[in-house]
């Protein structure tokens, strides 16, 4: 796939999947993933995509710091119900991350591997998420600003032009150019700003 060069760039997650490891999945259950599998699994590359992506990733790895992050250990919650904005966006992604499934999920072998009900929504938290280990409890708070990294101001200008079928290919290619820089600037520049991913433990 031609996905753009930075998508590279943005840092990957391992993490051990026990249930990956109990089925023959892949040697030692050891699992990598990055910004392009998000985007696979969302089906496009947004802020949405990018925050929640970059935001599970750095709480997974402040939760288990030096260790080898557990995946199917991890309880996501999120504040918003699901139908509400982009709650289900970034539902997915941290699902693709974590393991964790809502009603719908892994409901386990034996008594263990449960996925299902580890993903919850309209749970009252301060922030945006909250991750926490099933096996020690411990838990981070976690909320994306990317509306404070602003795109390009020929933006919307040119959105507007594509969604009402007036723009020229070479003005659709030129959004979506600059749609991709405000990502890339989300994900890159803004990587390890305390104003766009604030990160606390609970």
């Amino acid at each position: 796939m031609n996905f753009p060069d930075f998508f590279d760039q943005v840092p990957r997650i391992r993490l051990r999947d026990p249930l990956a490891d109990l089925l023959g999945t892949v040697a030692g259950g050891l699992m990598s993933y990055g910004y392009a599998d998000a985007v696979r699994l969302a089906g496009h590359s947004c802020p949405t995509v990018a925050s929640a992506y970059w935001l599970g990733v750095r709480a997974i790895k402040t939760l288990y710091g030096d260790d080898m992050p557990t995946r199917g250990a991890i309880e996501v919650s999120l504040r918003e119900p699901l139908e509400v904005g982009t709650a289900g966006v970034v539902a997915n992604v941290l699902g693709l991350l974590t393991g964790a499934a809502s009603d719908g999920g892994f409901a386990g072998i034996g008594g263990q591997f449960v996925r299902r009900g580890l993903l919850q929504f309209n749970v009252n938290i301060e922030t945006e998420l909250r991750f926490t280990r099933t096996d020690t409890g411990q838990a981070i708070l976690a909320q994306a600003y990317p509306q404070r990294v602003p795109g390009n101001a020929q933006t919307m200008r040119l959105m507007q032009l594509c969604l009402s079928g007036h723009a020229t290919d070479q003005q659709r290619i030129e959004f979506g150019r600059l749609w991709q820089q405000r990502v890339q600037r989300i994900l890159l520049d803004h990587a390890w700003d305390d104003t766009v991913f604030d990160l606390r433990i609970a």
